[in-house]
């Protein structure tokens, strides 16, 4: 069935000598991978390689056979052409670690409008913005909403927060568990938006040992999931 559809795409991977594997978040049909043939000899065909950057937000048109195996796509052009994401420094940074962390996350092969829509706009609020030293952090806790592990947010004043149980507490149970300074920045993250994240004052320490909250949390949470190795890369560059 050929389908025409926004698209973001979360990674790409050389297969062979000419061609690329790529897996994209669609609007259509949720999780998709697809093989481009030949994309990286050829100068003159509709799909060009510079489309398939991490994060790029494309309109493509593409044959869905939906039987499990990989899709192809038959033509591609950019839906938002990017200023700053894969040209700044840090924002390439960040572009690259929550691409690496969405693939990870994401595996559901089915439309999700709300997702789409909240990935496609935070994107192009990061592109658009100055202030992103903390736009991944709040990204990924929102982000936890569409995925159906939000922390329960009553209680707010207790303690102790459990990432095991994704609530706050009145006592440290478990092992996983963040108090102290680590949990007044939790809270400040939850209750913000991208426009006012950058005004939560975090020294590089403390916003990495908020990072691995959140990826621990991640990973306590969601079946499967991977800790990103850009991670390592993310840090330096925030150092």
């Amino acid at each position: 069935m050929q389908v025409q559809t926004r698209a973001i795409v979360l990674s790409s991977l050389k297969y062979g000598d000419t061609s690329l594997i790529v897996k994209a978040y669609t609007a259509s049909d949720g999780l998709k991978s697809y093989l481009l043939k030949g994309v990286l000899s050829s100068r003159k065909g509709k799909l060009k390689t510079a489309y398939f950057q991490p994060l790029s937000q494309l309109e493509i048109v593409a044959v869905h056979k939906n039987k499990g195996t990989l899709e192809s796509i038959r033509e591609a052009k950019v839906h938002f052409p990017y200023a700053t994401v894969h040209s700044d420094i840090t924002k390439n940074a960040i572009t690259l670690f929550l691409s690496e962390m969405l693939s990870s996350c994401i595996r559901e092969e089915q439309a999700d409008p709300a997702l789409f829509s909240y990935l496609e706009s935070a994107l192009q609020w990061l592109d658009t913005r100055d202030h992103i030293a903390n736009f991944h952090l709040y990204f990924l806790l929102a982000l936890m909403r569409f995925l159906g592990c939000y922390p329960d947010i009553r209680n707010m004043e207790a303690p102790y927060f459990n990432l095991m149980e994704g609530q706050f507490t009145g006592g440290p149970q478990g092992k996983s568990v963040i108090s102290g300074e680590d949990l007044v920045h939790f809270r400040a993250l939850l209750g913000t938006n991208f426009d006012e994240v950058h005004m939560i004052k975090l020294s590089k320490v403390q916003r990495q040992r908020l990072l691995q909250i959140i990826v621990d949390y991640f990973e306590l949470h969601l079946h499967g999931f991977r800790k990103p190795k850009s991670l390592t890369v993310l840090n330096e560059v925030f150092n």
